[in-house]
């Protein structure tokens, strides 16, 4: 089906056509309107009874005509009503078949694919036909509406003087929508098609009204593509009851006022230059995200190079710390050596000295009678050497006896000889002591 243009409001009629030009009108409507419901033109008419009337009477001639010559006994009037008889048995069979075909061909009806056909009889609605060759036997039987049930139909409605939420009025507001057909009896029934044209574009701009009324004017464009599931389904709850579905909707189209549209120019402009000045910003940005990250990358290189350096001098140092725990640990194994061998040293010669101080204190256990005896013996001895070399008293008489000297100069002559008087009996006692004397034991005395 053709599509209106989109400054003009779509619509729907209804056409009467011929069944040769239902197909043409379904699929492209009539100038510039939408027709989604064709009422046939019928040829059928009840001019196929004359044949058929006019074949029952022939033959009923003819059948007189044979009773008539049959009564008649001359010759010549016999043969006459036998050829007329003839002739009218011929007329009533050949007009016979000539009614039974055209009552065939008038009883043929074609559906075009994608269409319903409502049936009636008598003026009442029997059933809907489906899409090919359908036969009508009955004379009062007949397609009355041929409906578009299969294609989407696209319609257009532009609201005029539409408020905004500040009462502003837009100069207008294009609504497109597809509906479809749903139930073709309902829908001839119930509104039609001219009828339905009123009905959709009042229930369009009631609900496009709505819409504008919750929308501010400087954001009126934001209408254009925006949702619009709630205003089709409200749409559908309305028209359901005329067998009609709305498929689909949109608004693609929102005009303002001129003082608006300047607004919004400028708001365009400044937006754009906004959008230019961003870009710009963003490659400066950019270059200079860049550059901070080479010198990042450069610094991790510097910082990779310099951990390299001190995990080597680390490694150095754990080398060199190994190392030096190792001599250490070689040096106090070494120390350690040689305080056990002093130690193990110090411990031989205390146990040999022991066992010499043992063996000593034995022999001096064994010794000890001996050993008293001879201190004994030694004590007598030096005893003995003591009192043969003591000194002997000397008296010498210095008083007032008969015939003695008592002058100073003998008296000092006395003190000074009797010392070496004294000396020459005491020499042999004296060589006498110089015996060696026995060794002592060992280990002292108790």
């Amino acid at each position: 089906m053709s599509t209106v243009p989109m400054s003009r409001r779509s619509v729907i009629s209804e056409a009467v056509a011929p069944w040769s030009e239902v197909a043409r009108l379904l699929r492209g409507g009539e100038a510039g309107t939408l027709v989604p419901v064709i009422i046939p033109r019928h040829r059928r008419r009840l001019w196929w009874l004359l044949p058929l009337w006019f074949g029952v009477f022939a033959l009923l001639t003819g059948v007189m005509l044979t009773a008539g010559g049959a009564g008649d006994s001359d010759g010549l009037s016999g043969d006459v009503s036998d050829a007329l008889a003839g002739l009218s048995y011929a007329l009533g069979v050949v007009s016979l078949l000539a009614g039974g075909l055209w009552w065939w061909r008038s009883s043929i009806v074609e559906i075009e694919q994608g269409t319903n056909g409502v049936l009636t009889r008598y003026g009442a609605v029997v059933r809907t036909l489906d899409p090919g060759r359908h036969y009508l036997w009955h004379p009062w039987s007949r397609v009355d509406f041929v409906v578009d049930t299969a294609t989407e139909i696209p319609y257009s409605a532009p609201v005029m003087a539409c408020p905004t939420q500040e009462n502003v009025p837009l100069r207008s507001i294009e609504f497109f929508l597809k509906f479809r057909i749903i139930d073709a009896v309902l829908f001839v029934r119930t509104i039609g098609a001219g009828n339905f044209d009123l009905v959709l574009s009042s229930a369009v701009q009631d609900a496009i009204r709505q819409r504008a009324r919750r929308v501010r004017t400087e954001r009126a464009y934001d209408l254009r593509g925006s949702d619009v599931a709630d205003m089709q389904e409200l749409l559908n709850r309305q028209l359901s009851r005329y067998g009609v579905r709305i498929t689909g909707s949109n608004i693609p189209e929102v005009q303002l006022p001129t003082q608006y549209q300047q607004h919004l120019a400028t708001r365009e402009r400044v937006a754009k230059e906004r959008a230019a000045y961003d870009q710009e910003w963003g490659l400066t940005r950019k270059r200079r995200i860049d550059s901070l990250q080479m010198d990042i990358e450069r610094a991790k290189k510097v910082r990779d190079a310099r951990i390299v350096e001190v995990k080597a001098a680390l490694n150095k140092a754990r080398e060199e710390v190994a190392q030096l725990l190792e001599e250490q640990e070689t040096n106090a194994q070494r120390v350690r050596f040689e305080i056990e061998t002093r130690g193990r040293s110090g411990l031989i010669a205390a146990e040999n000295e022991a066992r010499a101080q043992r063996r000593l204190a034995q022999a001096y256990r064994d010794n000890r009678a001996v050993l008293q005896y001879e201190l004994a013996r030694r004590r007598l001895e030096v005893g003995a050497a003591l009192a043969g070399s003591a000194p002997r008293p000397v008296v010498v008489r210095t008083d007032g006896a008969e015939g003695g000297d008592t002058s100073a100069l003998s008296t000092l002559l006395t003190a000074q000889l009797l010392p070496r008087l004294a000396a020459l009996p005491a020499a042999p006692s004296a060589a006498s002591s110089a015996r060696p004397a026995p060794p002592e034991p060992v280990g002292g005395e108790d």
